[in-house]
Order: structure tokens, then sequence, then C-alpha cells
């Protein structure tokens, strides 16, 4: 596979790699929210979560929706509630190794 395919693979992965973010991709599972709806429910800041939605938003995970003075955030397809979903089956699989694992080559 040519490197460049594998380096635009690894941006799209690194989507799901930060804590905050991961935490907003499951928030947006269920419907679309506002900044600040997802700075209240992740008990963010602003600043945070808006840098985590352009990180997200340029991996192509999500979409955004202006509606006034407010821009709602939502998932951008049903592939990506159901890679989340996937997640969460492997990770029921594989957890108990995941949280022994000692090595730290991220």
């Amino acid at each position: 596979m040519a490197t460049e395919v594998i380096d635009t693979k690894a941006k799209f992965i690194r989507g799901f790699s930060d804590k905050t973010r991961l935490q907003i991709l499951e928030c947006l599972k269920q419907n679309e929210k506002t900044v600040s709806e997802l700075v209240e429910e992740l008990q963010g800041n602003q600043s945070n979560i808006s840098q985590h939605l352009s990180c997200l938003k340029g991996c192509g995970l999500i979409v955004g929706r202006q509606e006034g003075k407010y821009v709602y955030y939502r998932l951008r397809s049903e592939q990506i509630t159901e890679m989340l979903n996937l997640i969460d089956l492997v990770f029921e699989q594989v957890g108990n190794e995941v949280d022994k694992c000692d090595s730290h080559l991220y």
C-alpha cells in the first residue's frame, strides 16, 4: 500500500486516539450538539472542545451545520457510529490486555 495512503489512514485514526475526542464522538452518537452542549456534558472548556471539534472535522469524522448563531455538530455518517460500536465490541474482547499493556509506543 502506498505510503501516502497509510499516512492518510493514520491521520484518520488519530481522530479516535484522544480521550476528549473519543468522548465527543460518543456524545454525538445519539444526536447533534452545539459546542456549548458538549462543553456542559463533558465538563470541559470551550476552547479545548472547539480545538478537538476542529480536529474531528478535519479528520472527516464529524460535520457541522449553521443554524442562526449556533453550529450543530454530528457524526458524518452511520458508518462512523458503526465504527464506534465496533470499537466497543472489540474492546470487550481485549480490554483486559489493553489495560495491562506496558508498551507505550504512541
